[in-house]
């Protein structure tokens, strides 16, 4: 597994495991033992997904079957818009860390641009200080609002994950980060299963030559231009497919001709489009 050093000098794993869309606290707890038994160490999960305990019970259970210490865990969660604000964050990071069984997060994100995420910021900077918060993000975060929030902000995000895959690259807000020294995180880096991703005759033709999977090659693509992926799977066998990417290396070639198939826009979410502002506000997260 490679690992990426934050702009912090924090080490996080270029791959990680992601519970999104995950809310049964049997299968989500499962799931979070199988990806750290395949050897998953980054473990992604957030307020909104409604499964913190969960993940929290199967960290705790890795860690007492000697699977794993918490020292070589990378966990993340994120503030939800309900808790944007100062106080909202100091609250909302003990609420989560109190689920989650654990007494520091190796990284707190903001999930989205919207509320008083300066407010927050300013909460998280100084659990950070504290030393209660190894390392800041954020979510959502595109070009234009990326860069107001990071010139404002004194210490700059050191990660920002957006929806990052072979048919959005979105290489030029890629670069705008690295302006900041903020590393990229893909959410859907195998595009929630859209285009045909697992069978995509481009990616299987890639694919062929190394042994390997449509998906594998997408993950891989990601990895080597430096972002970091956090794919689900509640199934044991694909977690193990999406971990065995870290055998091979793609050609120049073979990264452009994955390059070509991006279409220059999502399509599974649009956050300039004021309906999903608006459902995105209204949205509850685990209390």
């Amino acid at each position: 597994m490679d690992m990426i050093k934050l702009s912090n000098g924090v080490e996080m794993p270029l791959e990680g495991f992601g519970v999104f869309q995950v809310p049964d606290p049997s299968v989500c707890k499962q799931a979070v033992l199988d990806a750290i038994r395949v050897g998953n160490r980054l473990i992604d999960t957030a307020a909104l997904y409604m499964n913190e305990e969960a993940v929290g019970a199967a960290i705790k259970e890795a860690i007492e079957m000697g699977m794993v210490t918490r020292e070589e865990l990378f966990i993340t969660t994120k503030l939800w818009t309900s808790d944007a604000s100062y106080e909202g964050a100091k609250k909302a990071f003990e609420r989560s860390t109190k689920k989650l069984g654990l007494d520091y997060l190796d990284m707190f994100m903001i999930h989205q641009p919207y509320g008083d995420v300066y407010g927050a910021w300013k909460a998280m900077v100084e659990l950070y200080n504290e030393g209660k918060i190894k390392a800041l993000g954020v979510a959502n975060f595109y070009p234009g609002k990326f860069t107001e929030f990071a010139e404002i902000v004194e210490v700059k995000p050191h990660v920002n994950q957006i929806e990052l895959h072979p048919f959005y690259a979105q290489y030029d807000a890629i670069e705008n980060m690295k302006q900041y020294g903020t590393v990229p995180q893909a959410w859907g880096p195998l595009a929630e299963g859209k285009h045909g991703i697992f069978t995509h005759p481009v990616l299987s033709e890639i694919g062929t030559k190394y042994g390997k999977t449509a998906a594998q090659i997408a993950l891989k693509w990601n990895a080597q231009r430096g972002v970091s992926i956090i794919p689900k799977s509640v199934h044991k066998e694909r977690m193990e497919q999406n971990i065995d990417i870290w055998d091979f290396t793609l050609t120049d070639e073979d990264m452009k001709k994955v390059d070509a198939l991006d279409l220059g826009h999502s399509e599974i979410i649009d956050h300039n489009d004021p309906n999903v502002v608006k459902y995105i506000l209204s949205a509850k997260a685990d209390a």
